[in-house]
C-alpha cells in the first residue's frame, strides 16, 4: 500500500522528487507507516520512475548564506517564457525574501524596460514594506554600473527610501541564486506546461494563482518543509510591531506614483504618502549620484575625474559649483578638484536629475587656529615642501611658484597672482605644526608682477635669489660705443633673459 502511494504521487506529480513525496504522506495521511526520504528513493528507482545520477558536487562544497530576519534583504530580477496568443514573449519581473523565499514580486510585464522594472518593484514597496536591502544583478534596468556610470531610476528609488542596492560579480549567478531557484520552479510548475496564454492580463493571473500556491500551501525543502509564509513577516503587518503610522511614507518619482494610484490593487493611502514636489534648482551648487564604472573614471560635462577601479560600483555624490568640484562617499569628501563648469553647465546638471546642494562639504576653519597660507616653487619632481614633509602637488606644476593655503585636513595649491585652484591634497602636517614663511590666509604673495620679466615685487623694493636689492643692480653701466653693455654689472632684465625663468623669485 506505503509503495503503491508513492508511485501514485510521483505520477500525478512528474517534479517531486523523494523528499517531497516523504512529506506529502505525512501531512496527508498515509496507509501505513511514514516511510524515511531513502525508502521513497529506492521505491521510485525500483519501478523507474526516476533515473539515478551521480551529484556532481556536495552540499558541503556550496557556500550557503542567508539573512537572519525577514525584509532585511530582498533579491530581483527578470525570467522569460511567457509566450503569448500573439507569438510575443512576456517578461516576468520577480522578487522573494531572502530569509523567509517569500515571493514580494512577480508582475508581468510586455517589455522588461527600466520603468516597468520599477512599477513592479514600487508594487512591492506600496504592499510589503521597504527592506533593508536589495540585491539584483548588472542588468541595465537595475545599474548603469557598467554604462556612464549615472544614477538610474531604480537606484533613485532605492536611495530615496533609505534602500542599500548591492550588485552582485559579473557571470555569478548563485550570487542571487535563490530568486534563480524561484525561477526554476515557476518554469517547471507552471510556464513549462501552460501553453500560451492570452494576453498579459490572462498570463498575470496564472502567476498571481501560482504565486498564492507558492508563498502559503507550498513546501520549501531549504526551509525545514515548512511555507514561506511561515517565516515572512511584512513591515506593514498588524503584528509586526510597527504600526502603519510609525512607517515612513514611500517616497517614490511622480510619474510613477501617479501610475500607482490608477492601478487597482494598490492600497489607497500611497497617495497621502508621497512627497511634496522638489523645489526646482534656479541657482548656487548642485548636487547629484553616480556610479563609478569599472574603468574608475568619472565624467562631468566633457571633464574626466579619476577615482580608480577599487571604487568601481560604488555610488558617489557631486556637490559641484562654478568654483570646486567635490566628490563625496557616504557623505566623507574623498576628493575635489577645480571647477570648469559654468552656470549653464550646473543648469543642464539640475534638469537631468540633480538637486539643489546644501552648504559646501570642506570643513569649516575655526577662528584663531584656522588656515595660514605660504609660497613655494614646486621642484621637477612636482614636489615642495612643508613643515618637513615632501608633498606632492603635481608633476605638471614644476617650476611653477605656488601658493599653498594649509587648512586642518586639507592643503589647498593655488596662483598666487589670480588664486586660481590649481590642486587640493590631504594635509599631512601634524595639528600643531605649521611651515616657516607662514603668513595669514587671504594676502597674495606679492603685490604685484610684472609679466614681462617675471619679476615680483613687494612695496618699492626688488628681490633677486642672491638676498641683495635688485635696485643695486639696476643701476646704470658703462655701455661700449656699438651699444652693448661693456660692463659686468647688468640689470635684472638682462640677468633674468641670461639665466631664465624663476632665478629672480622670491624666497
Amino acid at each position: 500500500m506505503v509503495e503503491a502511494a508513492v508511485c501514485e504521487l510521483r505520477r500525478e506529480h512528474p517534479r517531486w522528487g523523494a523528499r517531497r513525496i516523504a512529506f506529502e504522506l505525512g501531512r496527508d495521511g498515509c496507509p501505513g507507516p511514514v516511510p524515511s526520504v531513502m525508502t521513497v528513493y529506492r521505491i521510485l528507482v525500483r519501478h523507474g520512475l526516476i533515473r539515478p545520477q551521480p551529484r556532481g558536487r556536495r552540499r558541503e562544497d556550496f557556500r550557503r548564506w542567508e539573512r537572519p530576519e525577514p525584509m532585511q534583504l530582498w533579491q530581483m530580477d527578470i525570467v522569460g517564457g511567457v509566450l503569448l496568443a500573439d507569438g510575443t514573449e512576456a517578461k516576468v519581473v520577480t522578487g522573494v525574501d531572502d530569509h523567509s523565499r517569500f515571493c514580494v514580486i512577480a508582475k508581468v510585464v510586455p517589455r522588461a524596460t527600466g520603468r516597468a522594472v520599477c512599477l513592479a518593484f514600487a508594487q512591492g514597496l506600496a504592499r510589503f514594506g521597504v527592506p533593508a536591502e536589495v540585491l539584483t544583478d548588472n542588468g541595465k534596468q537595475f545599474t548603469d554600473r557598467f554604462g556612464k556610470g549615472g544614477e538610474v531610476l531604480f537606484d533613485r528609488i532605492c536611495r530615496d527610501n533609505a534602500i542599500t542596492h548591492r550588485l552582485t560579480q559579473p557571470a555569478s549567478p548563485t550570487t542571487t541564486g535563490k530568486v534563480e531557484r524561484f525561477h526554476q520552479s515557476l518554469r517547471r510548475e507552471l510556464l513549462d506546461h501552460c501553453g500560451r496564454f492570452a494576453d498579459v492580463a490572462a498570463a498575470q493571473a496564472a502567476v498571481d494563482e501560482w504565486v498564492v500556491h507558492y508563498n502559503i500551501r507550498r513546501p520549501h525543502q531549504s526551509l525545514d518543509m515548512a511555507c514561506p509564509t511561515d517565516r515572512f513577516a511584512s513591515a506593514r503587518d498588524d503584528d509586526g510591531g510597527t504600526s502603519a503610522a510609525e512607517l515612513l511614507p514611500l517616497r517614490l518619482p511622480g510619474s510613477l506614483a501617479q501610475t500607482l494610484r490608477e492601478e487597482a490593487g494598490v492600497p489607497s493611502q500611497l497617495a497621502e504618502a508621497q512627497p511634496e514636489a522638489m523645489v526646482p534648482w534656479t541657482h548656487g551648487p548642485v548636487e547629484f549620484d553616480r556610479v563609478v564604472p569599472p574603468s574608475g573614471n568619472m565624467e562631468v560635462r566633457g571633464k574626466q575625474i579619476w577615482l580608480g577601479t577599487a571604487r568601481s560600483g560604488v555610488t558617489v555624490t557631486f556637490w559641484v559649483d562654478t568654483n570646486m568640484i567635490h566628490l563625496l562617499i557616504a557623505g566623507a569628501r574623498v576628493k575635489s578638484v577645480r571647477s570648469h563648469l559654468s552656470v549653464n553647465d550646473l543648469a543642464a546638471l539640475a534638469a537631468a536629475g540633480g538637486r539643489a546642494a546644501g552648504p559646501s562639504p570642506l570643513p569649516p576653519i575655526e577662528p584663531g587656529c584656522g588656515a595660514v597660507e605660504v609660497d613655494r616653487t614646486v621642484n621637477r619632481g612636482g614636489h615642495v615642501s612643508l613643515g618637513q614633509h615632501v608633498v606632492l602637488a603635481a608633476e605638471i606644476l614644476a617650476g611653477r611658484r605656488v601658493s599653498v593655503r594649509v587648512e586642518a585636513d586639507t592643503l589647498h595649491f593655488f596662483d598666487p597672482q589670480t588664486r586660481e585652484l590649481l590642486r587640493t591634497r590631504p594635509n599631512p602636517l601634524a595639528p600643531d605644526g605649521r611651515p616657516t614663511a607662514w603668513r595669514p590666509p587671504g594676502r597674495t604673495a606679492t603685490a604685484g608682477v610684472d609679466r614681462t620679466d617675471d619679476r615680483a615685487t613687494t612695496g618699492q623694493q626688488q628681490w633677486c635669489d642672491h638676498g641683495r636689492r635688485s635696485e643695486d643692480l639696476a643701476r646704470p653701466t658703462s655701455r661700449a660705443p656699438d651699444g652693448r653693455g661693456g660692463g659686468r654689472r647688468h640689470s635684472v632684465s638682462d640677468r633674468r633673459r641670461r639665466n631664465g625663468p624663476n632665478r629672480c623669485a622670491p624666497d
